[in-house]
Parts: structure tokens; sequence; C-alpha cells
């Protein structure tokens, strides 16, 4: 129950937000300063509770559009008797339980219309008690990935019957993502890699390869480089570049955009960045686990130390965890960037010098 309102609340525009208690955003209830000014909060707090620094960061660049910004769409499907396939989100407080999603204020407009046509022909999905799909915006048109499943043999009319669709990937149940149907060959790549909110991801690589590029290095290291894109521009502005990354597909995509002598190594980071070093520059860009504590000691041993490692992350509360098992490191620079309006997540990028420097 509300009872008295507060200068920075507002009345949050997606229904689902509060008749539906949607778990996919945390602050669509405060003006947008105030989610900027309380991100920063998050991380400071975070980072002085657990990683025991005193950090300021010197801003929370915002995004463009708080709103539609999001590419990507992931909704769970469930069949319910009478009512055939739902298609929608998880209550915060229920996640074993989903509603019937109308609209995502928070998504691209093309991205839901993709999955409005989608559930249209929706009877061409597997018959499943559950599944989960994503509908990605490319450049032209937009991708689908399906996970569920054993058997599904509709796959292309289904493309057939959504014109917007390029391709779509299919994880059946304990498996990986396969293309299982087209409409041309430059449709064939990313069952994952698209950028969710492409302005702000742009911005937060522009600084991080500015940062990077700052130090005038020979040698860099991209861990979880993914498909390589700040990688190709490390090395086109002179250095020697390992990138590391697990995903295979990923790494064969960056592969193919890097020139010898850059390599990029396929693997888990925690198994090769102690043989990949010394070098200038570390760039560590993880999930939201963090890093594997052979990755901080790899860093804190290295001889001669990196100048700089550059951590990006999407979790204050891993980064600080990260950040204590580095105290050969000092922070130089912090900054974040709003990558997702309306939520509690937020970006930072760390620059660590060692502390002698």
């Amino acid at each position: 129950e509300l009872l008295r309102a507060a200068p920075a609340r507002v009345d949050p525009p997606c229904p689902h937000y509060t008749a539906d208690r949607c778990g996919g955003c945390q602050l669509q209830h405060m003006s947008y300063d105030a989610q900027l000014a309380a991100k920063e909060r998050i991380i400071v707090d975070t980072l002085a509770r657990i990683g025991k620094r005193e950090v300021a960061v010197r801003e929370v660049r915002p995004s463009a559009q708080p709103w539609r910004y999001r590419r990507k769409l992931t909704l769970a499907l469930r069949w319910a008797r009478g009512r055939g396939w739902i298609a929608g989100l998880h209550p915060y407080d229920d996640p074993g339980a989903v509603f019937a999603l109308g609209d995502c204020p928070i998504t691209d407009e093309r991205v839901v219309a993709v999955w409005r046509a989608i559930m249209r022909h929706a009877k061409l999905l597997p018959r499943v008690p559950a599944l989960r799909g994503a509908v990605r915006l490319l450049d032209h048109g937009a991708s689908f990935v399906l996970e569920g499943g054993r058997q599904w043999r509709e796959a292309e009319a289904l493309l057939a019957g959504v014109p917007e669709l390029r391709a779509i990937w299919w994880a059946p149940e304990g498996g990986r993502p396969r293309l299982v149907a087209r409409r041309d060959e430059a449709a064939t790549a990313g069952a994952s890699f698209v950028q969710v909110n492409v302005a702000v991801g742009g911005a937060l690589h522009d600084h991080v390869v500015e940062r990077v590029l700052s130090y005038a290095p020979r040698v860099v290291v991209d861990a979880y480089a993914g498909t390589g894109d700040t990688a190709v521009r490390f090395a086109a502005a002179g250095a020697r570049v390992t990138a590391i990354e697990l995903d295979r597909e990923a790494a064969a995509l960056a592969a193919s955009r890097l020139a010898a002598p850059s390599t990029v190594v396929v693997g888990k980071v925690e198994e090769h960045l102690a043989a990949t070093l010394p070098a200038d520059v570390v760039v560590i860009n993880p999930p939201r686990t963090g890093v594997d504590p052979r990755v901080t000691d790899a860093l804190e041993r290295a001889r001669p130390a990196p100048r700089a490692v550059i951590y990006v992350s999407c979790d204050p509360a891993t980064l600080a965890r990260d950040l204590a098992r580095m105290p050969g490191y000092r922070v130089r620079d912090a900054i974040a960037f709003d990558m997702f309006p309306q939520t509690a997540h937020v970006e930072t990028v760390c620059e660590l010098v060692p502390e002698a420097a």
C-alpha cells in the first residue's frame, strides 16, 4: 500500500509491472534521474561493503532511450489446456508461474511485433508442456531461438509464416542450438550474439578501446572476447592481441576477423590467461558470475604486471568480490553505463593499475 509518494516516484507505464508483479523490471516507479543516482549508490556501496574499497564512480552514463531499447526479448512458453500456448514472463515472487505478456515497453516494438506473429503460428511449435524462446533483432529482420522439445519438424513452416524472421535456431532438450531454417546464406550467424542496447553497448566499447589505447600497448589480452568486437579494434591500432573465448561459434567468428600475429584461444579464461601473460593491458569482460579465482591469481602473479587491467562488469557484487582478490591493483577510474534502464542492472568499467604505479 502506497501511503505517500516520494518526490522521485512516477507511475509505472507498464501494466504488467504492478498487476502481474513482473520480474523483468525493478525501477519503473522511479524517475530516470533517480534511477541513475540509485545505480551509482549501489556500485559505491557494494564496492565498499564487499570489496573493502572506497571508489568514486565518475559518472553513470545514461541511455538515450530509457524505453524501447531492447533488441532481444526472451519469453517462457507454457501449454495451457483449453488456451493453447501462453508466452510471457515470470512474477518476481513466483518464478515458476508465467503470465501472458501483452507488451513490453522496454523492448523495441519490432521485436514485440515478431513475437506476436510467432504466437499467431504457435500451433507449429513442439507440443510439450514448456518451451523457451528468444527473438533477436538483426540488421535486417530478426532471428528466433527456441529451446525445448525433442522433435520439431515445423521450423520451415514457421519461417514461411513469419516473414520478419530470417533464421530459426533450435536447441532440443539437453542439446545446443542449431540452425534449422533460414531465408538466405547471410542469415546463418548469431544464435546468441546480439547487443541488447546497441547505443549504450557501443558507447561502452568505445570507452574500453579508448582507455586501452591510451597506454599505447604492444600486447593486449582480451579475455571473454566474444566475437572479437574490441579485439579487432585493438589489433587495428597496432597491438598484438590474444583473444580468449569459450564459445566455439563466437571464437570462430573472432578468429575470422583477426589477422596474424593476433590469435584466438578457445577455452576458459582461467585455464589460459596465465600462459598469455605478460601483456601491456588485459581486458576482462566476464559474465554476471564474475571471474574464477585463478584469473585474479594470474593477474596478481604476473611479472611484469600489466600496466592496466580494464574490468567490465555487469554485477557490482561479483566485481567487488573480484577486486578484493586483487590487492596489488588500485582503481584509477570507474565509470558506469546504464545498459538496462528500468532495471536494477548496471554495467561498470573499472580501470585498474598496479598499486606501485
